[in-house]
């Protein structure tokens, strides 16, 4: 399947290193963002996922749930996750999918529907298994980054991203290229200037479709 933003995610169970889930159910009311990987025991994959560990206060702060998944079983992960902790000297708080049969990698429209895992593969078999996605509460695809294997992913620019995320959602505004938190926003061009002057007061318009204002409270 071709996933897209503000489509539903698939639902699914999976094992992972911390048991069996169901999807959507372990999302629950919470955001929720799933990171992939092409193998267990790479050495950027490690140096990620002790990223994402590290931000575990982050994530709870803003109601996010965080779960990786890679193309190894469990018990790979539960070994894997020891070297993860020794290299980012903490805990690895969130559960790793097991997706040996590529069924999540698939429905996530990672690897094509007839891709298998040959004997004695390398992580360039399933090297497209190196994505983002910020998932809503609504269970709908909020949005999605895909890397190479070569480029760490920038974990400080997906929680910039989910801060975006959550404040538009939740205010009803824009946010213009490069903003972080406390900065000003944008009125979206849906929002007449009649509606904007009593939803957000005053504004700046530095274009009829490009209106700037503070971040309502």
């Amino acid at each position: 399947m071709s996933l897209r933003i503000n489509d539903v995610v698939p639902d699914f169970e999976a094992d992972t290193s911390q048991g069996p889930i169901r999807f959507h159910e372990w999302i629950g009311d919470n955001w929720a963002i799933l990171f992939s990987h092409p193998k267990d025991f790479t050495p950027v994959c490690t140096t990620e996922f002790g990223a994402v560990a590290k931000l575990n206060d982050e994530w709870n702060k803003r109601g996010t749930k965080v779960i990786g998944v890679s193309v190894d079983g469990v018990e790979d992960h539960k070994k894997w996750i020891n070297d993860i902790s020794s290299f980012a000297s903490c805990d690895v708080g969130f559960p790793i999918i097991a997706d040996e049969d590529l069924k999540v990698a698939k429905q996530f429209d990672m690897l094509p529907a007839d891709a298998y895992l040959p004997d004695g593969r390398t992580p360039a078999d399933s090297a497209t298994v190196r994505s983002v996605f910020i998932i809503g509460p609504d269970k709908q695809l909020k949005l999605s980054m895909t890397y190479p294997m070569n480029v760490g992913r920038n974990f400080a620019e997906v929680l910039r991203a989910l801060d975006a995320l959550q404040t538009a959602n939740g205010k009803g505004v824009a946010t213009p290229a490069d903003w972080n938190v406390g900065e000003d926003v944008i009125i979206p061009p849906t929002v007449s200037d009649e509606d904007a002057k009593a939803k957000f007061g005053e504004y700046e318009t530095i274009f009829p479709y490009l209106r700037w204002t503070k971040l309502p409270k």
